[in-house]
């Protein structure tokens, strides 16, 4: 301690502390948590052929439909049905789901008509759908999703083992031009290894409505949204933050079992939805909130941190060190999670999102509390 204080001032070796101590929190979670998923194998798999009942709410998504939903109706399953419910739509989605009624036998729909005295989110359309399911383990995904193998829909079903009740997967984005595009997907791939990492530790804490499957017995016996059914959000993150355990949860994560879906084109866009969806995180559960919150401020730590080390004139090449060593294991996670996901093409930008995100979120948190009226469904 002696030959510390005479190499190093009080004040260095306070910031150098504070510094090590985000470093360690920092690969707590690389190590512990966003590797899991990288490292995910398939332990065993559901005997049974479950009967499933895909669900999708769509407005105004004719063109999606069309588009898309012939993937899902072409699904190699032996026993499925696929419902639709078309939520107060002012385009041809009508028509369209007729047309595709007529080749697949197995398409359900049903329609809420528009009324103006009576407004409703996305989570009336779910519950509608969900009243209409004739089966049990339910599948859930959106219009503008689709998957990417037609073995999508028995992936989710080898996860239903030991007394599982809720399967998480990976919904993840297009890839195409732009920066914007690979902001979009890199936030998702690191929301991903997060969430998914969690789960496989025992503590899940949230799912995406593009790609989750439970059981109609959780949703109805835990009076389903009614919690926060006046949120726009959280059919998903919020359902599986109040209903899933270390017991009844499991993961899927092979590249049979992901889907994608169209990425927002423009900024603007991408704000709204990303403010959306941050919305529903205050409402997480106690713990839930600590470990997402200490990560999101262990990382700006350590980075304000080496800042600090430079401003008391700290020695240059231990910073770089520092800086490096976690930086060697970021890319490294990283690109793994990438290969596991399907992901390419932004792993190279790693470093100048893990800082511009959090930022980014921050900014889209303090921008909801000063406007409130940003709501849409989606």
């Amino acid at each position: 301690m002696n030959y510390l204080l005479q190499t190093f001032s009080l004040e260095q070796l306070i910031v150098l502390a504070l510094v090590s101590l985000a470093l360690f929190i920092q690969l707590y979670y690389y190590l512990f948590v966003y590797l899991k998923p990288v490292l995910w194998k398939q332990k065993s798999a559901n005997d049974e052929t479950e009967p499933l009942s895909v669900i999708i709410c769509a407005r105004n998504e004719s063109e999606n439909l069309k588009n898309f939903l012939p993937k899902v109706l072409e699904q190699h399953y032996p026993e499925f049905e696929v419902i639709v419910v078309n939520d107060c739509s002012e385009d041809d989605t009508e028509t369209v789901l007729a047309e595709l009624q007529l080749k697949h036998k197995h398409l359900k729909h049903t329609t809420i008509e528009p009324d103006r005295k009576f407004s409703h989110g996305k989570k009336l359309a779910l519950t509608i759908g969900m009243k209409a399911a004739r089966y049990e383990y339910l599948v859930f995904t959106d219009a503008d999703c689709y998957p990417e193998s037609e073995n999508w829909l028995s992936e989710i079903n080898k996860a239903y083992t030991h007394k599982k009740q809720i399967v998480l997967g990976y919904g993840g984005y297009e890839n195409k031009k732009g920066l914007l595009n690979k902001i979009i997907r890199f936030d998702t791939l690191f929301i991903a290894l997060q969430y998914l990492g969690f789960a496989q530790t025992g503590r899940p804490y949230m799912g995406v409505g593009r790609n989750l499957s439970y059981n109609k017995s959780v949703f109805f016996g835990g009076n389903g949204f009614l919690k926060h059914y006046k949120l726009l959000s959280g059919d998903d993150d919020l359902f599986v933050n109040e209903n899933a355990n270390k017991k009844n949860t499991a993961v899927v994560i092979s590249k049979d079992s992901i889907t994608r879906s169209l990425p927002q084109t423009n900024f603007s866009q991408w704000a709204k939805q990303k403010k959306r969806h941050l919305t529903t995180g205050k409402y997480y559960k106690f713990g839930d909130k600590f470990f997402l919150t200490l990560e999101v401020f262990s990382r700006l730590f350590f980075y304000f941190g080496l800042l600090g080390l430079f401003f008391v004139n700290f020695i240059p090449e231990i910073i770089a060190g520092i800086f490096a060593f976690r930086l060697f294991i970021q890319l490294l996670i990283i690109k793994l999670g990438m290969n596991k996901l399907g992901e390419k093409g932004f792993w190279l930008l790693t470093p100048v999102l893990d800082i511009i995100l959090p930022v980014f979120n921050l900014f889209f948190i303090f921008s909801n509390q000063l406007n409130k009226r940003n709501r849409k469904w989606k």
